[in-house]
This record gives structure tokens, C-alpha cells and sequence, in this order.
């Protein structure tokens, strides 16, 4: 399954700083949501959603950080 967007939306929130927490996850989801993106709302489902892209935003921006020195 792709979700539209996901690539600019880890690129702005590494722009602004963000690291990866639980807060950047929601905010991801929130993103992805707003360019329409179906993102289920189960309780449970958005938690395994929210883990699984707090695992891949880390990957983002340790890829980054490696990238920058």
C-alpha cells in the first residue's frame, strides 16, 4: 500500500526540526489525512500506523543525519 505525499511529509517535518516522538507520528498521520490519504480510524489500527511510521521517519532521519556529515 503507497500513501500519497509521505516522502514531502517526512521531508518538511525533518525542515522544521521535528524529531521522531509520538507527536511527530500523529502529525504525520494528520498530514497524510489532509492530502487524502486513507488512514483508518480505529483506535488500535492509527497506534499501529502511528508505530510504524515513527519507525520509518527515525530511518528518515538518521538516513539524513549520515547523508550530512
Amino acid at each position: 500500500m503507497g500513501l500519497i505525499g509521505l516522502d514531502d511529509i517526512m521531508a518538511e517535518l525533518h525542515a522544521e526540526g521535528k524529531k521522531a516522538t509520538d507527536e511527530t507520528a500523529e502529525e504525520i498521520i494528520k498530514r497524510l489525512e489532509a492530502r487524502n490519504n486513507y488512514i483508518p480510524s480505529s483506535e488500535r489500527t492509527r497506534r499501529e500506523y502511528a508505530y510504524v511510521l515513527m519507525k520509518e521517519y527515525r530511518t528518515y532521519v538518521k538516513e539524513r543525519f549520515r547523508g550530512s556529515r
